[in-house]
C-alpha cells in the first residue's frame, strides 16, 4: 500500500517505538509516585518535556503541558482563554477549534469568524477589523490541514497585540509542529501540537504556553500537569513522541527541501486535463490538495484504495460531510468541492510511491470520467 494520507496521521516510526518500548516494561512506575521508580520517570518525562518545548519555543517564556492529542489542546486553549467578550478565529480552522468556537456562545462569549482566501490562508485585514476591545482570544490556524497554507502567526499576533494588548493568540500548530522552522514569538501565548501528525503514537499531544499566562484547568484529579491537566500521564506515548520528534526535527531541512520538490514533481505528473491545483504554491511541502473537477472524491478515494493508493479527501475529522467546510469557506464551487482529493507525505514517502500514486490518481480519473 502507497500510503499518501499523513495529515491524517502518519506510520508510527520503528525507533521512536523501540525505544519508548522501556515506559511498558521497566519504567511502567506512576509519574507522582512517591519512591525511586516514580521519581526516575518524572524525571524522564520532565526531560521529554524539556526537548518538546526547546523545538519550538524558549523554555524562559513558554511551558508546555502534556494533552491526549491535538483536539484537547485546541479545545483548552479556546473554552480557557476565551472567557468574555468575543473570540475570533477564522473560517478555515480545523474543526477542534471551528467547534469550540460554535460551543462559545453557549458561555455567552460571541464567536467571530473571519473569511479565509483562495488558498486557505486568513484575511488577515478582515481579521484585525474583528478585533476590539472586549476580544479575549483570536485563534488562526498555523498550517490549514486541507490545503496546506501556512499563516504568517508572528505577524498577525503582533498586530492583533497592537490593537489590543490584552487579547490572547493561539495557533494550532498540529500540521506544522516539526514540518515547519518557526520559533514561537512573545506574542502568540497558546500553541496546539499533536504526536501522531510526525511518526509519535495517538493519544498523546501539548498545548505550549506562555507562562505567565494563568490558565483554569482541563481536567481536574490528582494536579498534574502543574494542576492544568489531571491525570496519571501517558508515559509512553510522550516517549514516543519526544522520539519521534527529534527524529524528525533532525531532518527538517532536509527533509522540508526534499518533499517540496517530491510535492511539485508529483503535481507535474498529474493530467492537468484531469485535476486542478487547490495548494498554493509556497504552502508547506507536506500537502497538495487538488481536484478532479466534475467528480466525486470518495468515489476516487475508493478506487484508489483497490489500486493500492492511500489518501484523503480532506481532513479525516470531517469525512461525514459531502463539501469540505474548509474549501467551501475558501470560495470554491461545487465541481471543485465535489472531487476534492489530498496528497499529503511523510519522511517515508518515496519518489517512487509518488510516481506510482500520480498514475493511479490519472488512471482513475480518466475511467471515472468515461463512465459519466
Amino acid at each position: 500500500m502507497i500510503y499518501l494520507d499523513n495529515a491524517a496521521t502518519t506510520r508510527p516510526r520503528r525507533r521512536a517505538l523501540e525505544r519508548a518500548q522501556a515506559f511498558h516494561e521497566e519504567l511502567f512506575y506512576n509519574p507522582s509516585a512517591l519512591y525511586g521508580g516514580g521519581f526516575a520517570v518524572r524525571a524522564k518525562l520532565n526531560a521529554f518535556r524539556g526537548e518538546l518545548l526547546a523545538a519550538v519555543a524558549d523554555a524562559e517564556r513558554f511551558e508546555l503541558v502534556f494533552t491526549s492529542g491535538g483536539t484537547e489542546a485546541d479545545d483548552h486553549a479556546v473554552l480557557a482563554g476565551a472567557r468574555r467578550g468575543n473570540a475570533v478565529t477564522t473560517a478555515g480552522e480545523h474543526a477542534a477549534v471551528y467547534r469550540s468556537f460554535l460551543e462559545l456562545k453557549n458561555r455567552s462569549v460571541e464567536p467571530r469568524f473571519a473569511p479565509v482566501l483562495r488558498d486557505g490562508r486568513v484575511d488577515a485585514e478582515a481579521l484585525l477589523r474583528l478585533v476590539d476591545d472586549k476580544t479575549s482570544l483570536v485563534s488562526v490556524v498555523h498550517v490549514n490541514n486541507e490545503t496546506g497554507a501556512v499563516n504568517d502567526i508572528a505577524a498577525l499576533a503582533r498586530a492583533v497585540k497592537e490593537k489590543n494588548p490584552r487579547t490572547l493568540f493561539h495557533a494550532d500548530g498540529v500540521q506544522a509542529f516539526g514540518k515547519v522552522n518557526v520559533r514561537l514569538p512573545k506574542e502568540v501565548d497558546l500553541y496546539s501540537v499533536s504526536a501522531h501528525k510526525i511518526g509519535g503514537v495517538k493519544g498523546t499531544g501539548a498545548l505550549i504556553k506562555r507562562k505567565s499566562l494563568a490558565l483554569p484547568p482541563y481536567l481536574h484529579g490528582g494536579g498534574q500537569e502543574n494542576g492544568l491537566r489531571s491525570g496519571t500521564e501517558n508515559t509512553f506515548g510522550i516517549a514516543a513522541f519526544a522520539y519521534a520528534a527529534e527524529e524528525q526535527f533532525g531532518a527538517l531541512e532536509r527533509e522540508g527541501a526534499r518533499l517540496l520538490a517530491l510535492r511539485e514533481r508529483l503535481w507535474e505528473w498529474l493530467d492537468k486535463a484531469l485535476f486542478r491545483r487547490v495548494s498554493p504554491a509556497d504552502g508547506t511541502p507536506y500537502i497538495l490538495a487538488v481536484s478532479a473537477a466534475g467528480m466525486r472524491g470518495e468515489v476516487l478515494q475508493r478506487m484508489l484504495f483497490e489500486r493500492g493508493v492511500c489518501l484523503g479527501t480532506g481532513s479525516a475529522c470531517a469525512s461525514k460531510n459531502r463539501f469540505s467546510r474548509v474549501l467551501t469557506a475558501c470560495g470554491w464551487g461545487e465541481d471543485v468541492l465535489d472531487g476534492a482529493l489530498r496528497v499529503s507525505f511523510s519522511q517515508a514517502t518515496s519518489e517512487e510511491e509518488a510516481a506510482e500514486a500520480a498514475r493511479a490518481m490519472n488512471a482513475v480519473a480518466k475511467e471515472y470520467g468515461e463512465r459519466v
